[in-house]
């Protein structure tokens, strides 16, 4: 950070006042006009908060393609089925246990046994050929796609937020305040709540590992120079079929989430796999912390774009990641 600042005092600035700006906007109630100008508080922090869980969900999703794509080069494109296979698996262990915690671990280990078999069958045969990575995965997610309809059918399905979850949460944040005088409070869903601190752990756990761990070593050693540490003695393939079943297993669980807050639905997993690629090419390949803030912009202009520009909301989202490619093409948190 103080790098940054000593090199771009001037984006420096701007950063900081945009900050000050936004800070205000959520904690001090707003002057008539300004509500004339962009319309209730209340709509202005649910679309704040909606972009920022739906931010979170994106990083789990993009969490593990960063880990496949950004790290190893596998270029999975079937990692959108992976997402909806396990919001299924979730789904279905959730209807039949009545256990929500227990649909995360039964998405989890299945994932990673797609994953672990993805890994031995393709990737392992076609190593460095980019393009016919792209080729078969992108069949495999095709067969996958009609595997997932014929058995689940076109409906739609959600996962029930247990019971210790359900309901709403008064937050210390003032959304208006009546002639009487009494100041309402913004009321939001305790269950997204959970979801965002659990992604921020998840992240913090991922960068810790890769970077203050000796797996996080040999793993980023082996994307470097995997013939060096193979004749070191270490064993790279296992390492990378563990590196790819944790992925495939992180996007499982980013399908039960999302099966949560949202549905499951045929389609769900070509939206979340160009999502990851958005997210992956605006924050940098194989930077957990890029992921993040690339998922954190995506969400954020897809539902301030719903709710403001709805024409332009798609718009919007590829707009940022079209100034990235032309401004910093590594990405925002890209290594160079």
């Amino acid at each position: 950070m103080f790098r940054f600042v000593e090199r771009h005092p001037f984006w420096s600035i701007i950063i900081l006042l945009a900050v000050i700006l936004l800070l205000w906007l959520i904690v001090a109630p707003w002057p008539a006009d300004l509500v004339t100008l962009v319309g209730r508080k209340k709509v202005f922090l649910n679309a704040l908060f909606n972009g920022v869980t739906l931010g979170a969900l994106y990083f789990l999703v993009a969490s593990g393609f960063t880990l496949i794509f950004g790290l190893m080069r596998n270029m999975n494109l079937a990692h959108g089925s992976l997402y909806l296979f396990g919001g299924y698996v979730g789904f279905a262990v959730a209807d039949t246990t009545g256990s929500w915690l227990l649909s995360f671990v039964a998405a989890f280990v299945s994932m990673a046994l797609v994953g672990v078999v993805l890994q031995l069958v393709v990737f392992r045969r076609m190593e460095r050929e980019e393009l016919r990575q792209t080729l078969v995965t992108i069949g495999l997610s095709i067969v996958l796609a009609d595997l997932l309809l014929w058995i689940w059918g076109g409906d739609f399905y959600q996962i029930q937020t247990p019971d210790w979850l359900f309901g709403a949460v008064k937050l210390p944040l003032i959304t208006a305040v009546k002639t009487s005088g009494k100041v309402v409070y913004l009321k939001y869903p305790m269950v997204r709540m959970v979801i965002f601190v659990a992604a921020v752990i998840v992240g913090v756990l991922m960068w810790l590992a890769l970077n203050r761990t000796r797996i996080g070593m040999m793993i980023r050693a082996g994307v470097d120079d995997r013939d060096m540490l193979s004749a070191s003695g270490v064993r790279i393939q296992l390492v990378f079929l563990l590196v790819f079943a944790f992925g495939a297993g992180l996007a499982g669980i980013a399908g039960v989430v999302g099966g949560t807050f949202q549905s499951l639905a045929p389609g769900e997993d070509m939206r979340f796999l160009l999502a990851s690629l958005v997210v992956v090419i605006v924050g940098g390949m194989g930077s957990i912390p890029g992921a993040a803030l690339g998922a954190l912009l995506i969400g954020l202009s897809e539902q301030f774009g719903s709710v403001y520009m709805p024409t332009y909301a798609v718009v919007l989202t590829f707009l940022i990641m079209v100034l990235v490619l032309a401004f910093r093409p590594q990405g925002l948190l890209g290594a160079r």
